[in-house]
């Protein structure tokens, strides 16, 4: 229709288009990339069927210094735990000796899982839209384009009340100072201010990564929480360790999202 409106992060039919790519990733990285693509091919070799980076490298926004390597890999069968401590070894190898890496993380799932039915509008969304092809066959290729839908907010944002038990158990386990507490205020500030933005993603009808981006988009909705996820999005960019973030998250911010993602898109299919 002339005159239409496309939201950042969808093509010109209105699929969210696929974010990264191997020629966005800045220089500083490059190396980093490359060292990553040689040793997954020899630590898993026949049994890996493809690997993809996420994040920040590919979308061309790491920082040297203070960004993180992440990875999903398929594999022709379900992981095991030897797949997975050899994948956080790879990983911490590549940390230690990359200065420009801060931490590192690496995805693990089957080719048959990714392509499944239950995991259609989650990790195949996920694989479609936000990995980066670096070794063998692109999934994308097997599975469907997406719009930025309740159906997509449903399943991939719909289990945070699922996730906040486990929350807490983590908040208690980790050691009582703020380089301990840092990784946990990272990622849950980066969690939550996802799904805020999943929450409203399909009134506002785009896609964006950019964690500032998406708080701003959920303050047009929810203007009297707007404030709590724009400090997220804050923290999520630059934590500190302090320990009242993580209580306000499980207490108070966390709740709230949950019940209202529920009312709002329904909750997330049951996994296995």
């Amino acid at each position: 229709m002339a005159g239409t409106v496309h939201r950042p992060g969808l093509d010109a039919q209105g699929f969210i288009a696929r974010e990264g790519s191997l020629a966005r990733v800045p220089d500083a990285f490059r190396p980093v990339v490359a060292a990553a693509g040689e040793r997954l091919a020899d630590v898993f070799g026949a049994r890996l069927h493809s690997a993809y980076l996420y994040g920040s490298i590919p979308r061309g926004t790491a920082r040297a210094g203070r960004s993180d390597l992440d990875l999903l890999l398929a594999l022709r069968e379900e992981p095991t735990d030897t797949d997975r401590a050899e994948a956080r070894a790879l990983g911490a190898a590549l940390d230690e000796e990359f200065e420009q890496l801060d931490g590192h993380g690496t995805l693990l799932f089957s080719r048959a899982r990714l392509l499944s039915d239950l995991e259609r509008y989650d990790l195949g969304w996920f694989v479609a839209c936000l990995c980066t092809p670096l070794l063998g066959e692109d999934l994308a290729a097997h599975l469907p384009r997406y719009r930025p839908g309740s159906l997509l907010a449903r399943e991939t944002n719909g289990d945070l009340a699922l996730l906040l038990p486990r929350w807490r158990r983590r908040i208690a386990e980790a050691g009582d100072t703020e380089e301990a507490r840092r990784p946990l205020v990272r990622f849950m500030s980066r969690h939550l201010v996802r799904t805020g933005f999943t929450l409203v993603m399909p009134r506002w009808n785009g896609w964006t990564s950019d964690l500032r981006k998406m708080a701003e988009a959920f303050a047009r909705y929810y203007p009297q929480r707007a404030e709590q996820m724009r400090a997220a999005a804050a923290l999520g960019r630059e934590p500190t360790g302090d320990a009242a973030v993580l209580v306000s998250y499980v207490d108070d911010l966390g709740p709230w999202l949950a019940g209202e993602y529920a009312r709002v898109h329904g909750v997330k299919a049951p996994r296995p």
